[in-house]
């Protein structure tokens, strides 16, 4: 198994979160597998500020799901640590307004990293944004 540096897992993150389409999300997340980092995704979108808690629940029962992380207040803590700082380095853009996107999550051995990518708009005046945040987490949990 290779070994990935917090970079690494930062940019398959990215990877994740900017792919187009259900389809080029699973084809990415496996390869990504295959070389030894998992990686999943979930869609949000609404008004951001109103939805912080419900996206912060959502990474961590994906990351859950997928095999990322297990049920434990270290690595659900990780996430939702991770979470919280990507969104607040989006927010000020968002504030008030209507976005839409993914919430990425991957992780490589002690490297959790967490990127929210959002189309931020009014009418068809729309922003882009991305937010990041890594963690380390124990290798062995």
């Amino acid at each position: 198994m290779n070994q990935f540096t917090s970079l690494d897992v930062t940019k398959a993150a990215v990877k994740v979160a900017m792919t187009s389409s259900r389809n080029e999300e699973d084809q990415l997340v496996k390869q990504l597998k295959e070389h030894g980092i998992n990686a999943t995704a979930v869609d949000v979108g609404g008004n951001l500020i109103q939805s912080i808690p419900k996206i912060i629940e959502r990474a961590i029962i994906a990351s859950r799901k997928t095999g990322i992380t297990k049920e434990c207040m270290v690595l659900d803590g990780a996430v939702a640590g991770a979470a919280r700082d990507a969104i607040m380095q989006v927010s000020m853009k968002a504030n008030g307004l209507n976005a839409g996107g993914k919430i990425a999550i991957a992780r490589h051995r002690e490297h959790l990293t967490v990127c929210i990518f959002l189309s931020i708009g009014l009418l068809h005046l729309d922003d882009v944004v991305i937010g990041l945040a890594h963690r380390s987490v124990p290798d062995n949990i």
